[in-house]
């Protein structure tokens, strides 16, 4: 049985972020996954309750899921706010065996039901985690190294360590649509 999301005419979402990259992630994973349907894709600030800067895959899982619960509960109460979809993203960093690497949550809200996914991960180089260790944000850092501004809200470090051949948007796209699974199977996950 397919879901219900199939049906509509118009889809729409409210991702837990004001960030260009990550409503157009949003955005490009439900025209992709929906290319009948409208997409009517809104953000807003959602708090994630963990650190600007997440240093563990918890605290990096947390902060998604409490961006798109606030969303849900905003579009409970507001209806500019009401939607199919209450998706977030939270970008984080953590200490593997194989070394330090980034990469980010997705937490997407459907009738009540939650379904998580996480991206690939970018491996970092020693000093850039050793400077998130210290207190500074990822986009910071970067926007120091390669002589950038605001990098986060365009290719982020994903775009930069590959010389342009995969990008922040791109990743988190692709992450959004593999975290539908259980959403559009509602059937064989139930």
């Amino acid at each position: 049985m397919p879901s219900d999301l199939s049906q509509q005419a118009i889809i729409r979402i409210t991702v837990g972020s004001t960030n260009p990259v990550k409503i157009g992630a949003a955005r490009n994973a439900l025209s992709l996954l929906f290319p009948g349907s409208e997409i009517l894709c809104q953000g807003m600030h959602a708090p994630s309750g963990v650190a600007a800067q997440p240093m563990t895959d918890e605290e990096t899982r947390e902060g998604a899921i409490n961006r798109a619960r606030y969303c849900e509960q905003q579009g409970e109460s507001d209806e500019a706010l009401a939607a199919d979809l209450y998706i977030a993203m939270e970008g984080g960093v953590d200490l593997f065996d194989h070394g330090a690497a980034t990469y980010a949550y997705m937490a997407i809200v459907h009738r009540g039901q939650l379904s998580i996914g996480r991206s690939a991960q970018l491996p970092l180089p020693a000093r850039v985690y050793d400077a998130l260790v210290a207190g500074e944000e990822l986009g910071d850092v970067m926007d120091r190294l390669f002589n950038t501004v605001s990098i986060k809200q365009k290719g982020g470090a994903i775009g930069l360590f590959t010389q342009g051949k995969a990008s922040r948007e791109s990743v988190y796209t692709q992450a959004i649509v593999l975290a539908m699974a259980p959403i559009l199977n509602p059937a064989i996950f139930g």
